[in-house]
């Protein structure tokens, strides 16, 4: 077999299928063992989908994930076949994937090889650490919870250790100050912890730290003023650029006298401050000059300071003027330039620093850490864990099994097969709930995720699709629900049902979309006569609407008539007699009452002439005649409607033409029908009063008589 399709050498070896006939082909019967332990020998072309997504489905989705070895969202063919291969080789009787079922008995799994050795004493210690040590058999549920599993085990395999995996209250320590400077790594047990690349990149980051801050030890150039460099530099710093502007325009001004006023501040500059709020200094005169430059001047440390750099100066001078000069009241640009030489060593150092989290740690800490051989203590434990890989691996291999044993030969029979689909014995995966809507049930409901590129495809199934967006608090989700029998009078965007999901949960639902096509040979066979009425009934509706209208604006002019005055109204000579228009419409009418008795004359000589056993074939024909097209393409359409493209366009690869028939259609719309025994009362005090049909009919069919009587006998010359 390559890449899952099946050799001619394979698909020649001996296995005898059985198939079943369902939805107008052969399907698959997977009831034992052998059957799914064969799949890689039968013919692909036979299977009924050859893909599924791994979500949006009434199926585990941590089984599909497992199963989904590339993780691309779909289980394929090959996919499912080496899962069903994987666990048929661990269990002694593969028959159990066809029964499934809910718990691993340990005495299931084989012990003759050393994969089946390993995951059965992987079993027995997850049970260890569940306090289950002599129990038997293992569930789904016990091997879901890593945290439960290995809550009381220091190492498990996972490369993290925790301050629990050390009883060296030293270590404890230095696993809690490496989290908290790089944070943690998740431990199987859920606790944080630590794994190989935190390690190493802290005492990585921590000797390049610890390296630059001891510097100064080997260089006294670095902190010229000891401990208290680093506010004397940053002092500097603060005032470094405006000190190098002052003794600058302090040289302009010397060569030349003209330039002091531009370089000082113009009037301009002063005028526009002087109408501002200076309780708070702006920034305008932060941007002035930091003194008055003049030749030659030294710059003042005191007096004569703009107010935006007062503060700063003064701790300039304080921290690092008056311990290097002595106390002073001004700076030369000589004793500038002394002072930044002092510092430039220092500077070029800081630049230099290791921006990292380690250096929250005091140095004095972090020497003792890299000096101590913690970093090999922590790698051997790392590497005590790591030890155990296999075996906690392993434990990941227990909880395939069970899930697999659980819910394979359900999958198989959902995919290679739609087993459950087409027999009834249960729900499909892909059957989402039941949606209750306008005194009906539709079991056919998939979930979908964006209605309008699902119904592109959708509508190639022939299917009528009714689109409900289902809410449930504040969850949201959209379903297509088919609409396989009854008609589809009442169903419309807008309308409200109720979804049940297949945990039983209720979902206002509301139709958003529609996908129409036929829904029943019934719906086709009365479609042309409501056709009929709703137009007839929309054309007395507006010629009604018409007349109503006209009758009003008649009766709105007659008012604003009345407003005249009594003397001015006079009454209106009545118009004369028209012959000629009344004898039009005489005429009009005669027409059309003769061409309507012509009509019924035609049709009841016609059934005069036939034997009253003839009465009723003609009937039925003029009904064929009249319903026969409507329910031919009905029939032509039900007949094609296709499962596939509704499961297509929401991932799946469907192989085969899955048919919904009409009987079978039938099954997956329940229509309301009243309780088997239920007792019927038939008095209604609110029924419309019945009207005297039979005598209305018996006036039609004499008025018809009597025409047909006068034109057959005046048509003889009588």
């Amino acid at each position: 077999m390559t890449n899952g399709t099946p050799s001619m050498e394979s698909t020649a070896q001996t296995h005898t299928w059985r198939f079943f006939r369902a939805g107008g082909f052969d399907q698959v019967r997977l009831d034992s063992g052998p059957d799914l332990l064969n799949l890689d020998r039968l013919d692909q072309k036979l299977w009924l989908a050859l893909s599924c997504p791994s979500r949006g489905l009434e199926f585990d989705p941590r089984t599909l994930e497992l199963i989904d070895t590339d993780h691309d969202g779909h289980v394929r063919a090959p996919e499912l076949i080496g899962a069903i291969k994987w666990a048929g080789a661990l269990l002694r009787d593969p028959e159990l994937l066809a029964r499934g079922a809910p718990e691993l008995e340990l005495s299931m799994i084989r012990d003759d090889t050393d994969d089946g050795r390993r995951l059965l004493a992987s079993a027995r210690q997850i049970l260890a650490n569940l306090g289950r040590g002599g129990a038997d058999r293992i569930t789904v549920a016990d091997t879901e919870s890593s945290e439960k599993i290995f809550a009381e085990t220091p190492f498990n395999g996972d490369g993290v250790i925790t301050a629990r995996s050390t009883g060296d209250e030293a270590l404890k320590k230095l696993i809690g100050e490496i989290i908290d400077c790089l944070g943690s790594a998740p431990d199987r047990c859920g606790d944080p912890g630590l794994d190989e690349e935190r390690v190493n990149a802290f005492f990585e980051q921590a000797e390049k730290y610890a390296g630059w801050a001891t510097r100064p030890d080997a260089e006294a150039a670095l902190l010229p003023l000891g401990a208290a460099s680093a506010d004397a530099a940053a002092a500097l710093e603060a005032v470094r650029a405006k000190v190098d502007d002052y003794f600058t325009r302090c040289q302009l001004v010397a060569y030349d006298a003209h330039a002091a006023k531009a370089l000082n501040g113009s009037e301009e500059d002063f005028a526009a401050l002087a109408k501002r709020d200076l309780s708070v200094p702006a920034a305008e005169i932060g941007a002035l000059p930091i003194a008055v430059a003049a030749p030659g001047r030294a710059m003042p440390l005191a007096e004569g300071i703009n107010p935006a750099w007062s503060e700063a100066v003064a701790a300039f001078r304080d921290r690092l003027v008056t311990p290097l000069l002595g106390a002073r009241q001004e700076l030369s640009a000589q004793d500038w330039a002394g002072i930044k030489e002092r510092f430039a060593a220092h500077r070029a150092w800081a630049a230099e620093r290791v921006d990292t989290p380690v250096a929250k740690l005091e140095l004095p800490r972090l020497r003792e850490m890299l000096a101590s051989g913690a970093k090999a203590s922590l790698a051997e434990l790392i590497a005590r864990d790591k030890a155990l890989e296999a075996e906690s691996n392993a434990i990941t291999e227990v909880e395939r099994l069970a899930r697999y044993l659980r819910d394979l030969g359900v999958l198989a029979n959902n995919y290679v097969a739609f087993r459950d689909f087409y027999t009834g014995r249960a729900k499909a995966v892909f059957q989402a709930g039941t949606l209750y809507l306008d005194g009906r049930s539709f079991e056919l409901c998939v979930r979908v995720e964006d209605p309008g590129k699902h119904g592109v495809l959708a509508s190639l199934s022939r299917l009528y699709l009714a689109y409900c967006e289902c809410v449930r608090g504040a969850e949201k989700m959209t379903i297509a629900a088919a609409i396989t029998a009854g008609d589809s009078d009442q169903l419309m965007v807008g309308r409200n049902g109720v979804f049940y999901d297949r945990q039983g949960r209720d979902w206002d639902a509301t139709i958003v979309r529609i996908v129409e096509h036929p829904i029943s040979i019934r719906q086709a066979f009365w479609g042309p006569y409501k056709r009929i009425i709703k137009m007839v009934g929309e054309q007395i509706q507006k010629f009604a609407a018409s007349r109503a209208k006209a009758a009003e604006d008649k009766a709105a002019a007659g008012l604003i008539k009345t407003g005249t005055t009594a003397a001015e109204a006079k009454p209106a000579a009545p118009a004369p007699f028209d012959v000629a228009k009344y004898a039009g419409i005489f005429a009009a009418i005669g027409l059309a009452l003769g061409a309507i008795g012509t009509a019924l004359a035609a049709v009841v000589t016609g059934l005069l002439q036939l034997a009253w056993w003839q009465w009723p074939l003609a009937i039925a024909g003029v009904a064929l005649l009249i319903s026969g097209p409507s329910m031919l393409i009905a029939w032509f359409k039900l007949r094609q409607r296709n499962l596939g493209p509704l499961l297509d366009a929401n991932g799946w690869a469907v192989n085969a033409r899955a048919l919904i028939n009409i009987p079978f259609g039938t099954t997956l719309t329940q229509l309301a029908r009243l309780p088997e025994g239920a007792e019927r009362s038939l008095s209604d005090p609110y029924a419309d009063k019945k009207r005297p049909w039979g005598l209305y009919l018996l006036v039609i069919v004499a008025i018809a008589a009597l025409l047909a009587f006068l034109w057959v006998f005046m048509g003889r010359g009588i």
